[in-house]
């Protein structure tokens, strides 16, 4: 086996071992039963503040709304996509928040029989023995109903990958990511009204890598060699991580509409206030594919950009320069800014040509994606050009023409007032005098290739209402 080839087969395994910790822990032998696994809201809801006082709820069915059924390949089967059990998770929950106090509806008929045989059987013995005995105590009742269910499970939401192979050796990666959404309310069992309701979404991923070598060793020495891992999130932890976040969003908001309150009162219940408050102001700022949404809080801005230029004239030689430009923008709409630029270009052409020159432009800018942390972008509009005169070429003709350019970017979100942009801009003037030689019949043009740091400033606006 040559070098190359073992550097593809060092790189294909590292992209495994390095990607994927269960490859270290792959099942070996049978393992016996154990306590089942918590999800990453068990804990938070243990840990809530206790209430000032329980609350106790019915649960009658907590269901599977979604009629989805488990994809293949090749169709589908008849198990269904998500578990069945999620009533019993969201009692579970309910348990482990204790702030409520779950009582049994989901079989209540089976409750009943079951005091229904208490009665006759103490009834036999009264009558056999005449010795009295105590009635059962009334069963508790509801103050709170908790409805709801698993409203949706979309596979597939996002599915992608990398692979490489060089003779022979090589490694791939795959992922997917499914999405389960559940609701959850709570209504009053006194007048019917709907309390409060919540809404959950959770993300399942499944990731796939492998690495092999396919490689002729020697003249009828075949070496073979693979190696992989599937990983995929269960779907019922996943459930049950939404439904105990569902669980700790009702507490929370039922605080905030005053429905129930902390053991500890007003300065606990503003700390779990604000602290729900803040997520969810970074989660609904989020899109479905994880896509974190920025709120435009500035309507001004300075551009202080650097940039090469490259001259596409009559020169034999084109090189880069060097150059920079400051630029104020003003944002008219989330998707649109306009701009006026002046700048610097230091152009050259090999070793003997070199000019100076200065640049003012005002554009129009269109920005692809304004709420993203990373953002394309396009502008274009008019402006002029004109050279700097030296001594060495005072006796030269003032060169003044005016341009159109239009250029492409990608903006940066760094933080509130700061983004970093990288750019390319053609400019088209209406000269054949930049490099000093009149030739042919088109006009002299250039590129510039450049980044930048822009500066917002200005009174705060109210942040904009994120809608795709």
């Amino acid at each position: 086996m040559d070098t190359k080839s073992a550097f593809a087969l060092v790189g294909s395994l590292s992209l495994l071992l390095f990607g994927c910790g269960a490859y270290f822990n792959q099942p070996y032998k049978v393992q016996d039963a154990r306590i089942g696994e918590l999800a990453s809201k068990t804990q938070i809801l243990r840990d809530m503040p206790l209430p000032y006082e329980q609350v106790v709820v019915g649960v009658y069915n907590f269901k599977d709304q979604t009629g989805q059924y488990k994809t293949l390949e090749n169709g589908s089967t008849f198990s269904t996509a998500v578990s069945q059990g999620a009533t019993t998770m969201l009692i579970q929950a309910l348990e482990d928040s204790k702030w409520f106090i779950p009582i049994e509806r989901e079989n209540l008929s089976n409750l009943l029989n079951e005091r229904n045989i208490i009665r006759s059987t103490r009834d036999e013995f009264q009558k056999r023995t005449n010795n009295p005995q105590p009635a059962l105590p009334p069963l508790l009742y509801a103050g709170v109903l908790l409805e709801g269910g698993v409203v949706s499970y979309d596979s597939n939401v996002i599915t992608g990958g990398a692979g490489a192979r060089y003779f022979g050796a090589g490694g791939s990666t795959q992922y997917r990511e499914d999405r389960i959404s559940i609701y959850l309310r709570a209504v009053s069992t006194s007048n019917g009204k709907i309390l409060k309701t919540v809404y959950v979404s959770k993300t399942i991923l499944s990731q796939a890598i492998d690495a092999s070598l396919f490689r002729y060793v020697n003249f009828q020495r075949l070496l073979e060699a693979e190696t992989g891992i599937t990983k995929n999130e269960p779907v019922q932890l996943a459930m049950k991580d939404a439904i105990e976040k569902a669980v700790e969003a009702l507490i929370v908001e039922g605080i905030e509409a005053g429905l129930w309150t902390t053991k500890d009162g007003a300065l606990t219940n503003k700390k779990l206030m604000d602290a729900y408050k803040a997520e969810k102001e970074v989660e609904e700022a989020t899109l479905v594919h994880n896509r974190k949404q920025i709120p435009l809080k500035y309507k001004n801005a300075l551009n202080f950009n650097a940039f090469s230029p490259r001259l596409n004239a009559d020169l034999s030689k084109k090189t880069l320069g060097l150059g920079g430009s400051v630029a104020y923008t003003k944002m008219v709409s989330p998707h649109a800014a306009i701009g006026l630029d002046l700048g610097y270009l230091y152009i050259t052409g090999g070793e003997s040509f070199y000019r100076e020159y200065m640049a003012s432009s005002l554009n129009l800018e269109l920005n692809i994606l304004p709420y993203d942390k990373l953002a394309p972008f396009i502008y274009g509009g008019g402006g002029f050009i004109f050279d700097i005169h030296t001594r060495e070429d005072a006796n030269q003709e003032k060169i003044f023409s005016p341009k159109l350019q239009f250029g492409v970017g990608l903006n940066a979100y760094v933080s509130d007032r700061i983004d970093f942009r990288v750019f390319a801009e053609s400019n088209f003037t209406s000269t054949d005098e930049l490099d000093h030689v009149i030739h042919g019949k088109r006009d002299d043009y250039y590129y510039k290739f450049g980044a930048g740091i822009k500066y917002k400033f200005g009174q705060k606006k109210k942040k904009e209402v994120l809608k795709e």
